[in-house]
Formats: C-alpha cells, sequence, structure tokens
C-alpha cells in the first residue's frame, strides 16, 4: 500500500472539508486528472493505479489519528463525529485508458469526494517513480539535501526566512518525503516551519500548514450568489468558519489583478496574509504590497506565502526582494520532494463542475487555465474583466 493512513494528505483538505460540511454538504462535484507532460503516457500504469486505490477506499481514521486531528482547536466535534465514520467510497472514482491518454474521473458529493485528490495524485508519482527509476539508495537525493542546507547557509538568512514542505502530491515516495521532512527538522530548526502533510506532522512533532485550495473558491462559481461576487462569498464564508484563525487567502482564481478588486479594506483586515500560486512572484507581490499601502494596512503585519514551482534559490531571492517589507514564508513542493535526479511528473486533479455546472480557474499563468467548458470560460473571462 502507497497509502496507509488518511492522514497522509494535505492539512487543507481538512480544512476545506468541514467548511463544506457546514456549507455545501449536498454539493455535488467533479474532478478530473490531468496530465501536463504531454509526451508521458501513464496508460501501462492504470491497473496498478486502481489497485492503489481500491486500497485507499479500505482505509478508516484510526482512534489515534482522531485524537490528534482534535488537538487542533480550529477543528469542531462534529466534524470528527463525521470524520469517525468517513470512508471513501470507490464508486466515485473511474480510471480509465480509453481514450489517448490516462483518465481519471471522480464524481460524487463534495465531502465525500474531497480526500481523494492529494493521495490519488501520490500514488501517481510513486508508481511512476518506482517503474522508471527503481528504488535506488537515494545518494543523489540527499547530497541535493545537503546542498539546499548549504544554499541557505551561504546565503547567511537569519530564521526570518521560514520554508515548510508542500510536497505531498508530487513525491518521489513516502518513504523520501519522510526522510527529507527528517533532515531539514534536524539541520534547519530555525527555518524550518512545517509540512503541509498531516501524518508527517503527527509523526514528527511538526506545525502542519495549510488553509485553502482553488477548489473551494471554484465550488462556490457555483454555490454562491451571482457570478461576479462569487470570489468575494467564498472568502466570507471562510472567515464565517474560521472566525480568525487560517487566515491565509489564495489569489490567483481569476488573476491577482480581479483578486485585489475583491479583496477590499475588510477582507485586508480580516485575512492575515494572502498566497502566490501561478506568475510572476515580484510583480505579484509588489501588487499586494501597492494595495496594502492603497487600503491603509500596514505591509509589516502580514504574510505573502508563495508556493508556486520554487526552488531553494528562487525562494531565497524573493526572500531578500521582501524581507525589508512585508513577511515573505514559502511552500516548496516538488523541489524538495522529488529532486533526486530523475524528472517529476507534471500532474495536476482539479475540480471541473460542481452541481452539474462548468466551474474554471484562470490563474496568472496560462498553461494552469483549468476548464472543460470553452463557452463558461469566455463567460466567466467577461464577467472578471479578463483578457
Amino acid at each position: 500500500m502507497i497509502i496507509d493512513s488518511l492522514l497522509d494528505t494535505d492539512l487543507y483538505k481538512f480544512t476545506m472539508m468541514q467548511a463544506v460540511l457546514h456549507n455545501a454538504p449536498a454539493a455535488n462535484v467533479e474532478y478530473r486528472f490531468v496530465n501536463r507532460d504531454e509526451n508521458i503516457d501513464l496508460r501501462s500504469y492504470a491497473k496498478e493505479i486502481s489497485q492503489q486505490i481500491d486500497y485507499l477506499c479500505n482505509l478508516r481514521f484510526t482512534k489515534k489519528e482522531l485524537e490528534y486531528l482534535a488537538s487542533y482547536h480550529f477543528f469542531k466535534p462534529e466534524y470528527l463525529e463525521f470524520l469517525r465514520i468517513f470512508q471513501l467510497n470507490r464508486n466515485f472514482v473511474k480510471v480509465s485508458t480509453e481514450a489517448e491518454e490516462l483518465q481519471i474521473i471522480i464524481r460524487g458529493p463534495w465531502l465525500h469526494t474531497i480526500m481523494f485528490e492529494v493521495p490519488i495524485l501520490a500514488i501517481i508519482s510513486e508508481i511512476y517513480t518506482q517503474a522508471c527509476y527503481g528504488v535506488n539508495d537515494l545518494k543523489e537525493g540527499r547530497q541535493r539535501l545537503q546542498n539546499k542546507v548549504q544554499q541557505i547557509d551561504t546565503a547567511q538568512v537569519d530564521e526570518k526566512f521560514k520554508f515548510s514542505d508542500f510536497g505531498t502530491r508530487r513525491r518521489f515516495s513516502k518513504v523520501w518525503q519522510l526522510e527529507v521532512n527528517q533532515f531539514l527538522q534536524q539541520h534547519l530548526p530555525l527555518n524550518f516551519s512545517g509540512t503541509s502533510n498531516v501524518w508527517l506532522a503527527k509523526e514528527l512533532n511538526l506545525k502542519a500548514i495549510g488553509t485553502m485550495a482553488h477548489e473551494y473558491f471554484q465550488a462556490y462559481q457555483a454555490l454562491g450568489p451571482r457570478l461576479v461576487d462569487s470570489q468575494k462569498a467564498a472568502l466570507q464564508s471562510w472567515a464565517n468558519e474560521y472566525r480568525g484563525d487560517l487566515g491565509i487567502a489564495l489569489s490567483d482564481i481569476y488573476g491577482i489583478d480581479a483578486f485585489l478588486k475583491d479583496f477590499d479594506l475588510y477582507f485586508c483586515k480580516l485575512f492575515d496574509g494572502v498566497r502566490h500560486d501561478s506568475g510572476d512572484p515580484i510583480i505579484w507581490g509588489e501588487k499586494v504590497l501597492q494595495h496594502y499601502h492603497k487600503m491603509r494596512i500596514d505591509a509589516q503585519t502580514k504574510r505573502l506565502v508563495f508556493s508556486d514551482s520554487l526552488t531553494m534559490e528562487k525562494a531565497l531571492q524573493i526572500f531578500f526582494h521582501f524581507k525589508d517589507r512585508t513577511n515573505p514564508v514559502f511552500g516548496i513542493g516538488t523541489h524538495l520532494t522529488n529532486d533526486l535526479g530523475c524528472e517529476p511528473l507534471q500532474i495536476v486533479i482539479k475540480m471541473t463542475r460542481c452541481n452539474n455546472q462548468p466551474v474554471a480557474k484562470i490563474s496568472d499563468e496560462h498553461s494552469k487555465v483549468i476548464c472543460d467548458d470553452p463557452s463558461y470560460l469566455a463567460y466567466l473571462r467577461h464577467v472578471f474583466n479578463l483578457k
């Protein structure tokens, strides 16, 4: 079994799931798998992927796992009771090779399908890497990991430079991700602030990090009021759910300019900061800082979270650019958990429909646009005045 615990996923899946339980328990959704590596055919792995999903759907939360989740003060008793009886349903996932590529479609109640994305991506990534590169002695990965530590030492940053592991979805393997986190915890205790992976946080006594993902905003295109107000509705529902906790807002559902139009003084004060996940990070950061200044907000009291395809070198460059004006922090993914000399997959699973209505993510980067309905995408661009 590649996944042997339902905690082996990112924290934002749990936090969004609680919000779904309280705000949209009857919503039905569709997710689709996308392989961005057009020259890599994954169809030969379909049988093994299906078998691993079978194993995944047999898992339940253990008593100790539920006790651990209860230690997070923002998880409510009724949500934990729901998790006590929760089990993923295999009928909601279809794996096929009928087209010219591997297809994975997840359909069902949002509340009961939200937990599929991260472990399925981790399964695909590990199956592929083990098939192509084998279980080697990890020497190359360990050397590269040591080099990352050396980069931070050479840069002579103080403890203000903080980064976390965001690499579950496209990791080389679970064993390697565990080793990476242990190594960073030991060698960079002042800089390594935690992991998005809840199982690793539990096992290593690390801080679990995460708030919301794109799907939360996408769903509100179907669940909210007018489409033009859907982003504000999602932000408001999050604030209602967590009352000041988990206050990092994701900014690139419709691009940073559309986000800042909705991120008024009320939301600027309400949220602790903003997360970057597409487009040029320096341009993005400068726009956010300019917006805070316009709203008479002291940017030194806010956090800018960078999480888009980061390397350690890129994170350090961004840090030095912004460190004297705000609090930049970093979520580094594949560069930590799948940097062993092999080429990691570029794979995602994204929501494409909610309540039988198409939904989309437009983003600040064209390659990250997600939508299976061109007419709806055009309409969305019109509504948010996007080119």
